[in-house]
């Protein structure tokens, strides 16, 4: 969720020079940029500086010749540019648009100057007037002058970037900062500061007083003292801020610990500043930033608040939004000098979703975004958060909210079916319920990514808007004067620029306006109106069936976009000049240029004059802040190489005197003749056309009186829509019965009549008290609609952790109502009343489990219930699978999955077997498997707990046959047994080298695993190794050869290792031979029978051979044939070694599943909380019974692990 301006934050537009520059317009605190994208040594793009904190009441116009005013520049944060511009493709862009224009034909008006004087340049002659000019549009040929001088930035003809503060109201200084910023270094490695105290018309080198060393990067002024300069200096060479409170005169050092990415100013007190590092930290200053504090850690970029007066307590109060440790973001609320744990609020229960927070005006949003859907809530006036209501089946998947002027949110919100398209939305005082407003206005994404909606509020009339809305395929502008209640497309001018007539009928025909700035930075669309000049509006657009890329024009309307004229074939950037009273217009061309256009009767008529005397690249232009804007500096270049040159215009000398009263004329405001706007007869007074006085001070309105209510003055009610007959009727998802839970017996409520007024209509009498909501007492109602849900909507919770819980009521007297929570656990409370719950019911469960919560409220009429089940979960920290090193093919084999904590909750176990991609699913930690062929397999077990997945993977040999003997060893090594893994996995491995060392058997036939445990103890076992080719195969005389050698060297103390200088350890045979060989398949070879008839008669040796006999280890032994791994996350297609054998018996498909009833009882459950499901085939694959699947026996003997697993090598 974010917020949309009605056009992108900085101003773009066509290239006007072979060569442009990055201006940033700091007017006070901020501006604009233009990049240097056309330079012969490089190409860069164009780019927003970033996006503005809500809608602008006055937008300048975005073409690089736009005239930004201190009233517009977008609230109080600023940033300074922390990356160079994207590298572009730009510039072949430009060269096809110049061919386009180059091989039009010369037309009327401004264009004929490129025609006959090279665009302005060059001192063009005069051409006589054109017969056609009398009927549309007049243009004066002949040249006039402006008061104009020029100054050179001498020394900074390489520099491509620049910050201009003009201070204004009054104040003659303008300052300058002009940076080299280097595209293949990343950085600023130049920089000077020039400052003007005469307007402009001279400036003075400050180096020497910054420090001839020193590079700057950014400046920032006060928004509340504009005498308070302060220039950030370049990180990369050191991070410093430099502070002057005399308008840049003089500057102070003070050195910072971290780096300045963003600054927001207080909004009434001119030394409180919060500042936002590079590494996410918020740092608040109440000096100016002379001093410094950590105010907190992890906040989110531009989240981050002043409190706004009126609405917060304090002023000191900041708004922010941060990271928890875990990830989540919440919203806190803090004193700007301690933001310490115990001391902040947070005013929204629970988490909510990252880059949601929204503080603007008396409003604040956030977002919670809860089964797979956003959620968004709103506090009025911070109060207590109540979840934004649109129509039910709106199901919005992205909202930005585009004003709250007047006590009223204006959001944008794309729907679920919705891909390029918004839907407008307006809603209550609250910002609760909202109506639709507009379907499908156009939306586009900006060169940074942003969200742009087509819609713009016009300056100096309220509740006026101008919106591009989509209709089969074709995008059409619309007009409304009553906030989005009643849309119209445009009238298009009656003429063209030559006075010939204009065929366009409505609706098939009309004028569309481009109401932003193309994504493409050469593609201009600019729009610009005033609060001081209330009812001109400049735009470029086109005329036809659609709104169109091609032929743009510009249109002027001087009565507030009821009637339109064209005044240009070709883009112009348009600025207003003394409330309004005078617009400039500059072409926008790639040639150097020396004239400018001037009107003095709101575009009806326009002269020509020169304001250079050389021909200029413009790179931008400056107005001068202030109601009074009669000085205006261009910035430029005369040449690819030459130094800035500052042409600073002064209009003073165009008037001869300043306005009288009978200079002026009243002008009633008006919508295609219905005088009544928003509940309201406005009258303005305009300078009458005939008259070239200075108007001075903007005064407002002359008159405003209040119209009789009618039916237009209401917008339908939440629940309501608007049908063909123009009445509001309920919504078929809407019941206009229910009542609002705050309802009580003996009580009234409002009951709507489908109606509600448009927010700040002016309207008396008339219908008013018959669309009015009206009062009615509160009927008795039992209880329905109960339910109850955490407050973060999920359904599990931390052992130990708190957890709240909100009980809701659809319908029912909450104040007569009693309410009961059982919490599942052996522990309840009790309610008088439900409003006593609004901020939710907390609870902690100290055990795992899941727990039945059972909400009850009951009145005298009725009673409801409801029910939730809560998962109560302990973190899961380690897994450990326990499973045998070696067992004999066709055995059944236990393996468990070993928990730490050994109490969790509510887990499911994933088994995966060799390569096979088909795991078994099972909710209990013990499986029994068999093995049919011989070879190495690999088991892994993944344990799923929540939101994390923790697994452990083992090897286990399969053999027919095998032999194994229990080792020991010389009592001082308990002395230096820690008892962990890693330990015994490092004596496993000494001991087999030692063992084929002194033998000389391979390594292929031993495997040794120290045991868990002291004394110190190990298992030798004797395996079978057969080569590739299958051709030396041992058999059980040889497996009995070698396991008398290995036991005679263990008899005569011949295996031995130094455990550490000086410490020496014997390896001995616990048993005095080896244990027998064991034959467990179905049918015995010859020669195994033979061995073994043989064995029955040696005598006193066979004897004692079979009173030490060990069995072969099963599943009560604890094996591993690999070193103990990590929890991690593996993908199952890693595991080549075969799937054992399953039966299909024991395999069943998901619809088996459901029939499949096996208890099983986790720790902490009660009975009726038993859980059903064993085993579940995940993945595609192959079922049991498909051709191609190989049976592998599984069977379900869930055995309990006695101790930790002994590690091999």
């Amino acid at each position: 969720m974010g917020q949309v301006p009605a056009w992108p934050p900085a101003w773009l537009g066509a290239p006007l020079a072979a060569r442009t520059w990055l201006f940033i317009l700091t007017f006070g605190f901020i501006g604009a940029d233009l990049t240097c994208r056309s330079c012969h040594w490089r190409q860069v793009q164009l780019q927003p500086q970033q996006q503005q904190q809500r809608l602008p009441s006055s937008s300048p116009p975005p073409g690089l010749l736009s005239s930004v005013h201190l009233e517009e520049a977008p609230a109080l944060r600023s940033r300074p540019p922390g990356l160079p511009p994207k590298a572009s493709t730009s510039e072949p862009l430009r060269q096809r648009r110049r061919r386009r224009r180059q091989s039009r034909e010369p037309r009327g008006g401004a264009p004929l100057e490129a025609a006959a004087g090279g665009g302005g340049g060059g001192g063009g002659e005069a051409r006589p007037p054109e017969p056609w000019e009398a009927k549309g549009t007049r243009f004066r040929a002949e040249e006039l002058k402006l008061t104009s001088t020029t100054f050179a930035l001498t020394g900074d003809s390489a520099h491509n970037q620049a910050m201009v503060h003009w201070s204004g109201h009054n104040s003659s200084v303008i300052l300058i900062l002009t940076k080299l910023y280097d595209y293949n270094l990343g950085s600023i490695t130049e920089s000077s500061l020039w400052r003007s105290t005469d307007y402009g018309t001279t400036y003075e080198k400050l180096n020497d007083k910054v420090g001839l060393k020193t590079i700057l990067s950014y400046l920032y002024v006060c928004p509340t003292n504009k005498r308070k300069i302060m220039l950030l200096t370049d990180p990369e060479i050191e991070s410093s801020l430099l502070i002057s409170s005399d308008e840049g005169a003089t500057y102070q050092k003070y050195r910072l610990n971290f780096y300045i990415h963003s600054m927001l100013f207080h909004p009434k007190q001119e030394d409180w500043i919060l500042a936002y590092s590079q590494d996410q930290k918020l740092y608040s200053s109440v000096e100016f930033g002379r001093r410094w504090l950590l105010l907190q850690e992890t906040v989110t970029p531009n989240r981050f608040y002043w409190s706004r007066m009126g609405t917060s307590k304090e002023p000191d109060i900041v708004h922010l939004e941060a990271k928890t440790l875990d990830g989540h973001a919440q919203y806190i609320t803090c004193k700007m000098q301690n933001c310490s744990e115990a001391v902040r609020s947070k005013p929204f229960p629970g988490y909510i979703d990252s880059d949601s927070l929204i503080v603007q005006d008396d409003y604040v949003f956030v977002q919670l975004t809860s089964g797979g859907r956003p959620h968004y809530y709103v506090s009025y006036r911070r109060n207590t958060f109540a979840q934004m209501k649109f129509p039910k089946y709106a199901l919005p998947k992205d909202m930005h909210v585009i004003s709250t002027d007047e006590n009223q949110v204006f959001a944008a919100v794309q729907e679920w079916n919705q891909n390029d398209t918004y839907n407008l939305y307006i809603s209550d005082t609250r910002g609760v319920y909202f109506t639709l407003a507009l379907e499908n206005v156009k939306s586009s994404r900006d060169l940074e990514g942003n969200v742009m909606i087509d819609l713009y509020e016009v300056a100096g009339i309220k509740g006026m808007f101008l919106a591009n809305k989509k209709i089969d395929n074709q995008v059409k502008t619309f007009i409304t004067y009553n906030k989005g209640r009643d849309w119209h497309l445009l009238q298009a001018p009656d003429t063209d620029l030559r006075g010939n007539p204009v065929h366009c009928l409505l609706p098939y025909c009309s004028l569309h306006l481009h109401l932003k700035v193309s994504e493409n930075p050469y593609t201009s669309g600019n729009i610009a109106s005033r609060d001081t000049a209330p009812g001109i509006i400049v735009a470029s657009g086109n005329i036809g069936t659609e709104l169109s890329e091609q032929d743009i024009s510009m249109f002027v309307s001087s009565d507030a976009g009821n009637a339109w004229r064209q005044i240009f074939e070709e883009e112009h950037s348009v600025l207003y000049l003394d409330q309004g009273g005078v617009l400039v217009a500059m072409k926008h061309t790639s040639l150097p240029i020396r004239h400018l256009w001037l009107s003095f009767d709101e575009g009806r008529s326009w002269s020509k004059y020169s304001f250079t005397s050389i021909p200029l690249f413009v790179d931008g232009v400056l107005g001068e802040p202030g109601e009074e804007t009669l000085i205006m500096t261009v910035f430029g270049h005369f040449s690819h190489r030459s130094e800035w040159q500052l042409v600073k215009v002064d209009y003073k000398s165009i008037f001869d005197r300043r306005c009288a009263e009978d200079d002026y004329r009243p002008w009633q405001l008006h919508s295609q003749g219905e005088a009544c706007i928003m509940g309201a007869k406005r009258i303005y007074k305009k300078r009458k056309s005939e008259k070239k006085c200075m108007q001075g001070k903007y005064a407002g309105a002359m008159a405003s009186e209040p119209c009789v209510c009618t039916e237009a003055d209401f917008d339908c009610d939440y629940g309501f829509e608007r049908h063909s007959n123009g009445q509001c009727l309920p919504a078929f998802w809407y019941n206009p019965s229910t009542l609002s839970k705050d309802c009580s017996l003996g009580q009234s409520y409002l009951n709507s009549t489908g109606y509600r007024k448009v927010v700040s209509n002016n309207c008396t009498d008339g219908v008013r008290e018959q669309y009015t909501a009206k009062p009615q007492q509160c009927p008795g109602k039992a209880p329905r609609g109960l339910r109850v849900v955490t407050s973060d909507g999920t359904l599990t919770s931390e052992q130990g952790h708190n957890v709240t819980f909100l009980v809701q009521l659809e319908e029912g007297d909450i104040q007569r109502s009693i309410i009961r929570v059982d919490f599942g656990d052996g522990s309840a409370v009790s309610y008088a009343n439900l409003s006593s719950t609004e901020d939710g019911i907390k609870h902690i469960y100290q055990n795992v489990g899941i727990f039945r919560v059972t909400a009850q409220v009951e009145n005298s009429l009725g009673a409801d219930s409801a029910v939730l089940y809560l998962h109560v979960n302990c973190p899961l920290e380690h897994v450990h699978l326990s499973l045998p090193f070696v067992t004999t093919k066709n055995k059944e084999v236990n393996a468990t999955a070993v928990l730490w904590p050994s109490q969790v909750g509510t887990l499911t176990y994933i088994w995966w077997f060799g390569n096979n991609t088909e795991p078994l699913v099972t909710l209990e930690g013990s499986i029994t498997f068999t093995f049919s062929a011989e070879g190495m397999n690999t088991i892994t077990v993944q344990v799923s707990a929540g939101n994390a997945i923790l697994q452990d993977t083992k090897m286990i040999a399969v053999y027919e046959q095998f032999r194994s003997l229990r080792l020991s060893f010389s009592p001082n090594l308990d002395e230096y047994n820690p008892d962990i893994p890693e330990w015994r996995r490092d004596i496993s491995r000494v001991i087999k080298t030692a063992l084929v060392e002194a033998t000389g058997i391979s390594s292929k036939h031993i495997l040794v695993a120290i045991l868990p445990g002291l004394p110190t103890s190990a298992e030798l076992f004797i395996l079978p190794y057969n080569d590739a080719t299958g051709e030396d195969r041992q058999t059980a005389e040889d497996l009995q050869q070698i396991s008398e050698i290995l036991a005679q060297r263990l008899n005569q103390n011949s295996i031995q290792f130094d455990l550490k200088p000086g410490v020496r350890i014997f390896v001995h045979a616990a048993h005095l031979t080896a244990a027998p060989l064991i034959d467990v398949t179905p049918s015995h070879s010859g020669s195994a029978m033979l061995m073994l008839l043989s064995v029955v008669f040696v005598g006193l040796a066979v004897f004692v051979i079979y009173k030490f006999k060990r069995k072969i280890p099963g599943i009560n032994v604890y094996a591993q044939m690999q070193n103990e791994k990590d929890q991690e996350m593996v993908s199952p297609g890693s595991q080549t070694e075969s799937m054992p054998n399953v039966p299909q018996r024991e395999l069943m498909t998901p619809e088996q599943l459901v029939d499949e009833k096996l208890e099983t009882r986790p720790i902490g459950l009660p009975d009726f909380q038993r859980p059903i499901l064993v085993h579940k085939r995940l993945l595609g694959g192959k079922f049991p019974g498909h051709p191609g699947h190989q049976p592998t026996s599984v069977t379900r003997q869930p055995r309990t692990a006695q101790g930790p697993e002994p590690d091999s090598a």
